[in-house]
């Protein structure tokens, strides 16, 4: 894994102080964006949603160095993601939408380096999510075969 660290950091630093408007800026254009993808968020508080995702983001940033050292927790949190109804075929445009929203937030500032980094970086957090999601769903297919045989 071979990430531009110096870009995803300098990056991330040009829109850190503005949390709260990435988050904002995230969570419209995702919508527009992906519109199947609101009724996940139907049974959580907007104000809690983004504070987590801006956290993980934050902790993700603080992270990058040892990338490997954070990658059960992403599996955990992929596993997680099962139960809210994320599929697969969600990560690329919330990873796309991310980026976007970063640039739209650092404006000027903003280089295409970054976006390379974090299409990179963003690939490296949503394959070990996918696969605690793979772990999860295989878990629970397990667990019924197995409830199915006790019968």
């Amino acid at each position: 894994m071979d990430l531009d660290l110096q870009a995803l950091e300098t990056s991330f630093d040009l829109v850190a102080s503005r949390g709260d408007v990435l988050m904002d800026v995230f969570f419209a254009r995702l919508f527009v964006a992906a519109p199947a993808v609101k009724p996940l968020f139907a049974a959580s508080d907007p104000r809690r949603q983004k504070a987590m995702l801006l956290g993980a983001l934050v902790q993700l940033r603080g992270s990058l160095r040892d990338l490997p050292k954070i990658v059960p927790a992403l599996q955990r949190l992929g596993a997680r993601h099962v139960g809210y109804g994320a599929r697969p075929e969600h990560y690329p445009v919330v990873g796309a939408v991310l980026i976007d929203a970063m640039a739209e937030v650092a404006g000027d500032a903003w280089r295409p380096e970054y976006a390379r980094a974090w299409q990179a970086a963003l690939g490296v957090v949503a394959g070990a999510m996918l696969e605690g999601a793979r772990l999860a769903e295989r878990a629970a297919v397990d667990l019924t075969a197995s409830a199915g045989q006790v019968r």
